[in-house]
């Protein structure tokens, strides 16, 4: 067989081809790209279907007979591929199919069956998921995280890594995949947990035999971005605007006129106007530390109300992040539930099922995108900025930071570690998260506080 020299019409660097491989590949066309690094060639690349047709061509050359030289010219014979003897300015060129290429050549290909077959990330991404299924039926992850897997996956580990066997992964190919995802404007902490991801990957290749260690990765600095928190002004302000709003029955402003189906969050006319549900949810999250998702799951069922020397409600919610301990509020939210839960029996709801807010909503991923929804209006009309001094949005998730930030400011002797357990959190997160943003000034009082002396 003929082997042709491959002619590069284009050239790509090395840094270029490892960002966007797929954009190179499909610029080759019917020719090949070199790939430059200091200025010299190190490979070529050629688009599949073009790899196809030198494939082709090849087989078609190697099935034509030797020719042998003959003083006399005989008849050509009366086969369509028979050869001329004389030479070979008569032969027709040979015939190239072309064919596009196709998945299931791959799969059928020697590099795909045996072991060889986990040589390829979508193979170990499908192996990593199913593990990870596995450890959901052990109560070992939650479902969600699954998901969040699945979504990385096929955002930009997948379609990056796609051609690169795992047994060629190197230092260079994850500085460019890092840049891929900060060219996607990603935050250090999610582009962490794609190499995570990557890294899981990778180690799954070693069991396999294709790899003897993970390649060095690139270190990213997780920077923390806390939350932001509503001030005790802030926060009575917006509680006044949604109990105003829910009794003038005044109507939210469009987002935008349109028809049709949409795949993100779109409020539903019956929600232009505000129920009393939205100063109850504020009201609810600041005495109860709880987070938005556990209030769009909270149900009758999973509240007690406690009358003693203390007036809470004992709350025994869902596992949540590992957190499975009962939750106790501050007093003001008994009185919040009891309004709410007399407001669902008129309504014919109320029963141990029903949830707690928004009841007549069965989607609840809606039912809170609804209260998101409102309380970005709720804080526009009360003159409330949707960011903080720091840039920080406000967001329905900032009043479980508000409420932790009261109980540091205006609670008296605090336990660090019994807010922690009772937030369902642990004492480094409400540090670095939480009790990052409190600062001397907010506590002066106490600072500048002086013993008694003792008599």
């Amino acid at each position: 067989m003929t082997v042709r020299p491959l002619l590069a019409s284009l050239c790509a660097s090395l840094d270029d081809f490892l960002a966007k491989p797929l954009d190179t590949v499909a610029a080759s066309g019917t020719s090949a790209v070199a790939i430059l690094d200091a200025n010299q060639p190190v490979f070529y690349v050629v688009s599949p279907d073009f790899w196809q047709q030198m494939s082709e061509a090849e087989k078609k050359e190697a099935h034509v007979p030797a020719r042998r030289a003959s003083p006399a010219r005989k008849p050509p014979l009366m086969r369509e591929d028979a050869p001329d003897e004389e030479g070979d300015e008569d032969l027709p060129p040979p015939r190239v199919r072309t064919s596009k290429f196709k998945s299931t050549d791959m799969a059928d290909s020697v590099l795909t069956q045996g072991a060889m077959r986990f040589n390829r990330f979508d193979a170990l991404a499908q192996q990593l998921i199913d593990q990870e299924n596995q450890r959901v039926k052990r109560g070992e992850l939650s479902a969600a995280s699954v998901g969040i897997l699945k979504n990385r996956l096929d955002a930009h580990v997948l379609p990056y890594f796609k051609y690169i066997p795992p047994s060629q992964v190197t230092p260079m190919m994850m500085d460019a995949f890092v840049q891929r995802l900060t060219d996607s404007q990603l935050s250090s902490t999610t582009v962490s947990q794609y190499l995570v991801v990557v890294r899981k990957l990778l180690k799954l290749a070693i069991r396999h035999g294709f790899l003897r260690e993970v390649p060095e990765l690139p270190s990213i600095k997780v920077a923390s971005r806390p939350r932001s928190m509503l001030s005790l002004k802030e926060y009575a302000a917006v509680v006044r605007m949604a109990h105003r709003l829910s009794r003038t029955g005044d109507k939210a402003p469009e987002l935008k006129a349109s028809t049709g189906y949409r795949e993100r969050f779109w409020v539903q006319p019956r929600h232009l106007t505000l129920p009393p549900d939205m100063a109850w949810a504020i009201r609810f999250m600041v005495n109860s530390f709880v987070r938005p998702g556990d209030l769009r799951q909270l149900k009758h069922k999973h509240v007690q109300v406690v009358r003693g020397s203390s007036v809470y409600l004992r709350m025994t919610l869902p596992q949540t992040k590992k957190h499975d301990a009962p939750m106790v509020t501050l007093r003001p939210a008994v009185q919040v539930y009891e309004a709410a839960l007399a407001k669902a029996r008129r309504d014919g709801y109320g029963q141990p099922d029903d949830y707690v807010f928004l009841p007549a909503e069965k989607d609840r991923n809606y039912a809170l995108a609804v209260l998101g929804f409102w309380f970005k209006w709720v804080m526009r009309e009360a003159g409330v900025p949707p960011e903080d001094v720091m840039g920080r949005l406000r967001t329905l998730y900032c009043l479980r930071h508000t409420a932790i930030m009261f109980r540091l400011l205006y609670g008296q002797g605090i336990d660090m570690l019994t807010l922690a357990r009772n937030a369902r959190t642990s004492v480094q997160m409400i540090e670095r998260f939480y009790a990052s943003a409190l600062d001397g000034e907010m506590n002066v009082a106490m600072l500048q506080s002086r013993r008694t002396a003792k008599t």
